[in-house]
């Protein structure tokens, strides 16, 4: 024991030393191996070191080592981190020592020294044994000295992704690879990179012999679909599940093989990417004019990210929030674009503000997505849930037909049909606002996309999930049978800006959101894919509890996206649909938006909600008025 921590000590001090020094000692060590396997080589084929053969022993010795040294650098043998030494770098040594060899082997042959080849072929085996082996000796004695908790992996995908990932893991201290599992009946059974390919029946019985930690997927080209097939069948081994980057993102040089990411609810969905029509996706933004309103917000923010990489003249960033403003304005300003981008700082509710907005900049392209969304938070905030969605939007509409603008697209929500809520409400009547402004007379084309929950937005219930799992729970959940429609941001801010291009005046566009999903369900597998156990009466020694708190104020356990049931139409995007839908005729629609007005100016939040359950939208409010200033009167 005595001696064993003089080791240590010995080690931790030549660790301390600075590179360049651990470099020299390295030099002075091969110097060492390299004068040594010549000794070796010239004694087992009988040579003796005579005064003339001494002097060309020593000359040979120079030559080769200054020839192996600079290659060593070359191949970069010194600048690596001997604990992560791997076969890259022990080719590279034997490569050079190889090199050596052979010139060697040609000054032996010029000066006809006997068995010249015999001599090249001993150094060459002693040379790489002695400067090879000795690293993967210090290395497994540095391992030894720094034992770490590293993670047990299984990967998942023995292809070259897998492969990739594995000899990437090994370099790093974080995970330990300690076998693979394939499909591919070929593979299974067979030794990579040192490591057993095992089947999936296989794992699922011998999951806790191996003792894993951690399962981590490598299939980047795998379709979203397979994807969530793999994950499900997964999700019963009580393993937490990581997974590789997209392929896009690899090949793009977004990510790298090693960037593991916990598998993400998009997974889980198993939807493939969204289709994109070139044409339609430029139709109302290359060489154009164009401005977003919320653009600091969580989807106005993915639709400049998009709307800038399809070569807009200008880009127009319009915003009432400052940080959110400077820090989407900073993102963009960071990509390679011939945009010019303006970010302007401003309310919806300052109709002069947007329209010189709008007429400075020549806009012809509107993407309307600023407005008070949280669906509680607008409950207790009633009048200015009103003068954001409603008046706002209005102020939005008719500036842009006083500008001359081309095409306005409203981001609306699932929550404005049949709205159990006062921000469905106002959703609502923001729709009818833009479908009344069309009959009128102009040039301005007005369009809608109605679309459900966006994943990773401010709110969204997933990244309340992850945080609530990581804090040891418990998660919380409103109803058990609380159901939700999901798309991804980018995915909804794509379809937005198809849609818009087939506005004809009026339109009611629907996304397409794929099967909904009840919470309870997600809320169990994100648990799952933890690695982690649900805590319930039957398993009371669980990791993390599921409780329901109740429906909040205005939330309903269904979403909705379409008013009528056979009212919709197919597009030119097999993802987008058009609803035709029943409106108010803007007579009676700018009647109630008078006496909207006049009871936001009175404070009278009571007054509104009796104009809207009164208004011919079909709300029928699930809670109590819960305005926080009425309330405290």
């Amino acid at each position: 024991m005595y001696k064993t921590n003089i080791f240590k000590n010995i080690a931790l001090k030549v660790l301390s030393l600075s590179r360049q020094k651990k470099q020299i000692i390295a030099m002075l060590f091969d110097f060492i191996a390299l004068t040594t396997a010549f000794l070796i080589s010239w004694r087992l084929t009988n040579h003796r070191l005579a005064l003339e053969t001494s002097l060309l022993f020593a000359f040979l010795l120079l030559t080769n080592y200054l020839a192996t040294l600079f290659l060593f650098h070359r191949f970069s043998v010194y600048k690596t981190v001997v604990r992560y030494l791997d076969l890259t770098v022990l080719t590279s040594i034997f490569a050079s020592l190889f090199v050596g060899s052979l010139m060697f082997y040609l000054i032996l042959y010029y000066f006809n020294i006997a068995r010249p080849l015999a001599l090249s072929i001993i150094f060459l085996a002693s040379s790489l044994l002695i400067i090879s082996g000795t690293r993967l000796v210090v290395r497994a004695l540095l391992r030894y000295i720094h034992p770490s908790n590293l993670k047990r992996v299984l990967i998942y995908g023995a292809g070259s992704a897998g492969r990739q990932l594995s000899a990437a893991l090994k370099r790093g201290n974080e995970y330990s690879p300690i076998a693979f599992m394939d499909d591919d009946l070929s593979l299974q059974g067979t030794k990579i990179e040192g490591l057993t390919v095992y089947s999936v029946a296989e794992i699922k019985s011998q999951i806790t012999s191996l003792r894993v930690d951690v399962i981590l997927l490598a299939m980047p080209r795998n379709s979203s679909q397979k994807q969530r097939v793999l994950v499900t069948e997964l999700e019963s081994l009580q393993v937490e599940v990581k997974s590789l980057p997209s392929f896009a993102d690899l090949v793009s040089g977004k990510a790298k093989i090693d960037e593991l990411r916990d598998v993400q609810i998009e997974d889980l969905l198993g939807r493939d990417a969204v289709f994109a029509n070139p044409d339609l996706l430029t139709q109302c933004i290359i060489h154009k004019n164009v401005l977003v309103t919320g653009a600091g917000g969580s989807i106005g923010s993915e639709l400049c990210r998009q709307i800038i990489q399809l070569s807009p003249k200008t880009l127009i960033l319009f915003d009432v929030s400052e940080f959110n403003l400077y820090q989407i304005e900073q993102e963009l300003l960071q990509q390679q674009s011939d945009t010019k981008i303006f970010a302007v700082l401003g309310s919806i509710q300052n109709k002069s503000r947007l329209l010189s907005t709008l007429t400075s900049f020549k806009v012809e392209t509107v993407y309307h997505a600023a407005a008070y969304k949280h669906v509680p938070m607008v409950e207790q905030n009633t009048i200015e849930g009103v003068r954001n969605n409603i008046f706002g939007s209005l102020n939005t509409a008719q500036a842009a037909i006083e500008a001359g603008v081309e095409v306005f697209v409203l981001i609306s929500t699932d929550k404005a049909v049949r709205p159990t809520n006062t921000m469905g409400a106002t959703k609502r009547v923001a729709e009818l606002i833009l479908q009344g402004l069309n009959s009128q007379n102009h040039s301005t084309k007005f369009c809608m996309v109605r679309f459900g929950n966006v994943l990773g937005s401010s709110g969204s219930v997933v990244p309340l999930f992850h945080r609530q799992i990581r804090e040891g729970g418990p998660i919380t959940v409103t109803d058990p049978k609380i159901i939700r429609y999901f798309m991804t941001i980018p995915e909804a801010a794509l379809l937005v800006i198809q849609a818009g291009s087939m506005a004809n005046g009026g339109d009611v566009f629907v996304l397409d959101m794929g099967e909904p999903v009840l919470i309870h369900d997600l809320a169990k597998r994100m648990i799952e894919l933890s690695g982690l156990e649900e805590k319930t009466e039957e398993n009371p020694d669980g990791d993390i509890e599921i409780i329901f708190t109740g429906l909040r104020p205005g939330e309903k356990l269904y979403e909705e996206l379409l008013i009528g049931e056979n009212n919709v139409t197919s597009t030119q995007h097999p993802r987008i649909m058009s609803a035709q839908e029943s409106f108010m005729k803007w007579e009676e629609l700018h009647q109630l938006l008078g006496q909207l007005d006049i009871a936001c100016s009175d404070r009278n939040a009571s007054k509104i909600r009796q104009l809207l359950i009164n208004a011919p939208i079909d709300f029928r409010p699930i809670s109590s008025n819960s305005d926080h200033l009425e309330n405290h009167h």
